[in-house]
C-alpha cells in the first residue's frame, strides 16, 4: 500500500487540514493530524503498524462534543472502534483505552432515588410533624399547613410527598454504569487479551465541588488505564525506564499525576505525563503511536518527545488546528 503524502504542520490561523479523501488504496502517513471519524480513518491505517494505541474516548458525561451521542450510540462507538484497531496493531504490540470507570447518564426507566438530606435542611420541620398536621386539619391545604408549621409550601410538599430526589424531581434520574467489563468484552470479541489495567489516581481538585457534600456518592479520584495486547512476540525492555521510573510506574498498579486545572484548549484533558509514561512503558523508539481521539494533542507531543512516529484523529477541525500546533512547537523544542 502506499502512503498519503505527509502535510507538515505550523502554528499559524491558516493551517491547513488533512482531510484524508483520498483512494481506499491509500494509507494514511504517520507524523499527522486527520480531521475525520475515527471509525472512517482507522480503515485507512496501514495493517499490523500500529505498536501502540494510547487514547481516551468520550465518557457519554455530556460533553459538548457527546451531546448527539446516545447511551447505545456510545457503545456501538467504541465497539467499532476497538474492533477496527485488531487489523493495524502489530503483532504482540498494545491497545491501551484509558477511562473513568463509572459512567453516569440520565435514564428515564431507572426509579428515582429518594434522598432525604437532613444535613442540608433549611427548615427543622419533619416529615412526621407534617403528616401529623394533615391529619389533625384534613382541610388544610399546603399554604395553611405552612402557616400552620411556620415554614414555606415547598417544605410541606417536600416532607408530604417526600419527593427529595437526586438530579431533581423532573429531570431523569441518573443512572451509574460501570465501564471495564463492557471495554474488556469489546477488546475480547475482537481478538484482543486483556494484559493489564493500571489505575492513574489524580489529585483531589474536586474537594470545593458541591457533589463533594450533597451525597453518599464517592468523589471519583482515579481512571483506569486497561492495557489489551495483540498475539504476537512483544519484546520487554525494562531499559527504556530509568531504576527510579521502573519503580515508580513499570511495576507499580497505581500511577499518581497531578489532572489538568484549567481546561483550555480542551473540555476533557489528561496531563502529558500520563501518555509519556505508557508510551515509554509499552513502545520502543521509532515505534508508530495511534490517538484516534487526539483532542488537543497531548498523546502526539508525548511521543515526539519520546522519539516515537505518531497518528492521531478528531472529529473537529479546532481541535486538529489545535494538536498540529502542538506537535510542530514540541518538535521545535526537542534539542538537536
Amino acid at each position: 500500500m502506499t502512503l498519503i503524502a505527509d502535510c507538515q504542520a505550523a502554528p499559524v490561523a491558516g493551517l491547513t487540514i488533512p482531510q484524508a479523501e483520498t483512494s481506499e488504496q491509500e494509507c494514511l502517513a504517520y507524523n499527522n493530524i486527520y480531521c475525520g471519524d475515527a471509525r472512517t480513518l482507522l480503515k485507512r491505517v496501514e495493517p499490523n503498524s500500529v505498536a501502540l494505541s494510547f487514547w481516551s474516548p468520550p465518557y457519554f458525561v455530556g460533553k459538548s462534543y457527546e451531546t448527539a451521542l446516545t447511551f447505545e450510540g456510545w457503545q456501538d462507538l467504541l465497539r467499532e472502534v476497538i474492533s477496527l484497531h485488531f487489523p493495524i496493531i502489530k503483532p504482540g504490540g498494545f491497545l491501551v483505552i484509558n477511562s473513568a470507570d463509572i459512567l453516569a447518564f440520565s435514564d428515564p426507566r431507572m426509579p428515582r432515588i429518594q434522598a432525604d438530606n437532613i444535613s442540608t435542611r433549611k427548615s427543622p420541620v419533619t416529615r412526621e410533624q407534617v403528616l401529623a398536621a394533615k391529619e389533625a386539619h384534613p382541610d388544610f391545604n399546603r399554604h395553611q399547613l405552612a402557616a400552620l408549621l411556620g415554614c414555606s409550601e415547598q417544605t410541606i410538599q417536600r416532607r408530604a410527598e417526600n419527593n427529595n430526589v437526586r438530579g431533581g424531581k423532573y429531570k431523569p434520574q441518573t443512572r451509574v454504569q460501570l465501564v471495564g467489563g463492557l471495554i474488556d468484552k469489546w477488546a475480547t470479541d475482537a481478538g484482543f487479551f486483556l494484559y493489564d489495567r493500571r489505575a492513574w489516581v489524580k489529585d483531589p481538585c474536586w474537594a470545593n465541588s458541591r457533589w463533594h457534600s450533597l451525597s453518599y456518592r464517592s468523589v471519583d479520584e482515579f481512571e483506569y488505564l486497561y492495557v489489551f495486547w495483540k498475539p504476537g512476540i512483544t519484546v520487554v525492555d525494562r531499559k527504556r525506564l530509568a531504576k527510579e521510573e521502573w519503580s515508580e510506574g513499570g511495576s507499580r498498579g497505581t500511577w499518581h499525576f497531578q489532572s489538568v486545572r484549567s481546561h483550555v484548549t480542551h473540555e476533557a484533558e489528561f496531563p502529558v505525563e500520563l501518555p509519556r509514561r505508557v508510551i515509554k512503558l509499552l513502545s520502543a523508539p521509532n515505534d508508530l503511536v495511534l490517538d484516534c481521539f487526539i483532542g488537543s494533542g497531548t498523546s502526539a507531543e508525548a511521543a515526539i518527545w519520546e522519539g516515537r512516529k505518531y497518528i492521531g484523529f478528531d472529529l473537529v477541525p479546532e481541535y486538529v488546528a489545535q494538536a498540529q500546533r502542538r506537535c510542530f512547537q514540541a518538535q521545535l523544542e526537542i534539542p538537536a
